[in-house]
């Protein structure tokens, strides 16, 4: 009961301020007709009500009010109030911005990096960007460290990402927590230093940054930066592939595959590649066609090993592009063809995959799928020779 009677009386003084804005935005106070527009927006003492935020947000922009100049571009931006206009969105964005809004100079930072309402102009961008930055914008601190880590609108410079990155990673921000944690694994901008990349993997990852929780658990399962764990591996490839992180899904389906940090389970491991094979993870499908080849976790089936083997072969992977070339000799799942296996085998070849040296050599020795060629087959088994396969120097003394 007195509870109820605290909320009365706090409507009352809710609907008492709005009632004494209202009569002063009539007046013509710009202040008055941004809270006026602002209280419609949110339905505070008043019902919500978008259209009349826009007509107040208008009132008050017209009168050169920078924070009612940016909330009417945002109504133009998302068409909340208003049909969304991307231009009148600029328009209003860089009025504001131009006054010092942050976080107007933000979003008018990103209109110019995503071409929206504005020609693409990512200098502009950078131009914006910093100017948040510099007044403590997290947003735009990440943005313009990406913008120096790629070279985007500015010359690339890894440190100052670096910079940028910790400002805003220091300020919460998971996406530049994770891009700090991977500038201190690869030393870019920054000494290597694991310790550091988990920490911020670490701080990124409990805020559900599915892309810091798969590096975390690569940390966990490789024993970089913090001791091996693969229990812990799974727990953190578990949250990213749930939200749909492929590399978590494939590394997941690894754990269960081999039994690291899980019991084995094969059904599970064919569930987790698959996941990452359909969104196109070239490993994940290489591993999938090898469970439909073996029949591990699925019942066999060469066409469908084939099939995922072909999708990661297209994507360069060479130890699918050598199975898919093994599937064309035998013809399993496929029509027995040795010029496309040789065909494969080159591919393969060329990257360095032994194995397919070694096949693509006896293609050449004996005219299967390619004009016979000793000089050719001398190369590829030396080649695979030099990578230890003992029967490519048998037969490179044979010839």
């Amino acid at each position: 009961m007195i509870a109820g009677v605290v909320a009365t009386l706090l409507c009352g003084e809710v609907f008492a301020g709005f009632n004494e804005d209202l009569a002063a935005a009539k007046r013509g106070d710009a202040e008055a007709q941004f809270y006026v527009g602002l209280s419609y927006e949110i339905g505070k003492g008043v019902s919500k009500d978008l259209f009349q935020a826009v007509y107040w947000y208008r009132k008050a922009a017209e009168q050169g009010l920078a924070d009612a100049q940016y909330y009417l571009g945002g109504c133009y931006y998302d068409g909340e109030g208003v049909s969304k206009n991307l231009f009148q969105a600029v328009y209003w964005f860089r009025k504001a911005a131009e006054q010092g809004d942050k976080e107007a100079q933000y979003n008018l930072g990103v209109c110019y990096k995503n071409g929206e309402g504005v020609s693409k102009n990512l200098f502009q961008a950078v131009y914006w960007f910093r100017k948040a930055a510099e007044q403590g914008h997290k947003e735009a601190q990440y943005y313009l460290g990406v913008c120096y880590k790629n070279g985007w609108g500015v010359s690339k410079n890894l440190f100052q990402a670096v910079y940028w990155f910790r400002k805003a990673a220091e300020q919460g921000l998971a996406e530049a927590q994770y891009n700090l944690g991977v500038s201190y694994k690869n030393g870019f901008g920054v000494s290597k230093d694991l310790f550091q990349a988990v920490y911020w993997f670490s701080k990124a990852a409990e805020q559900e940054l599915a892309e810091a929780q798969y590096y975390l658990g690569v940390c966990y399962e490789n024993g970089w930066g913090v001791s091996k764990d693969l229990f812990q591996a799974v727990y953190w490839y578990r949250k990213a592939a749930e939200q749909g992180d492929k590399d978590a899904q494939c590394n997941l389906g690894g754990c269960y595959y081999n039994g690291w940090g899980v019991g084995k389970d094969l059904f599970l491991a064919v569930y987790w590649f698959r996941k990452a094979a359909e969104q196109g993870d070239k490993d994940a499908q290489y591993k999938l066609g090898g469970c439909y080849y073996n029949g591990w976790g699925v019942s066999k089936n060469m066409r469908t090993a084939a099939e995922w083997y072909y999708k990661a072969a297209l994507q360069g992977l060479p130890q699918a592009q050598w199975n898919l070339g093994v599937l064309y000799v035998l013809g399993n799942g496929v029509g027995k063809s040795y010029s496309k296996a040789a065909y494969w085998y080159r591919k393969a070849a060329e990257q360095g995959f032994a194995e397919a040296q070694y096949c693509l050599g006896l293609s050449y020795k004996n005219g299967w799928g390619v004009r016979k060629n000793i000089t050719e087959a001398k190369k590829w088994f030396r080649e695979a020779a030099e990578q230890g396969v003992e029967n490519a120097q048998k037969e490179l003394d044979s010839l």
